[in-house]
């Protein structure tokens, strides 16, 4: 599982059957204080994110079969949450703010 940030929408007019009717938005791995990390990768949206949301992401195909219910879908990459806040050493991010608030020494 990863933290990563919402670049955009994708569009897939030919796909497999499993994804049917479900969206698809292309996510970067990111560092708990917002810094790039990874590759980009396209993921199935099950929590209703949207561009610019912070989102957790399994990148696992059993988990993300376990989380679909299907045991043969043929799915990897899944958001199963977006994110209200992050804090850690260096300050909190907040969805209402997506700016990083640094915390006093």
């Amino acid at each position: 599982m990863f933290l990563a940030e919402v670049l955009g929408t994708v569009v897939a007019p030919v796909q497999i059957k499993v994804l049917d009717g479900e969206k698809l938005l292309l996510v970067r791995p990111i560092t708990p204080d917002g810094k790039r990390t990874g590759k980009t990768r396209i993921a199935l949206d099950r929590a209703g994110a949207g561009v610019g949301d912070r989102v957790l992401v399994v990148d696992e195909g059993n988990s993300a079969r376990g989380v679909l219910g299907n045991p043969t879908a043929a799915v990897k990459t899944l958001i199963v949450g977006v994110v209200d806040y992050v804090e850690s050493e260096r300050g909190r991010y907040d969805h209402r703010s997506p700016r990083i608030k640094l915390v006093a020494p």
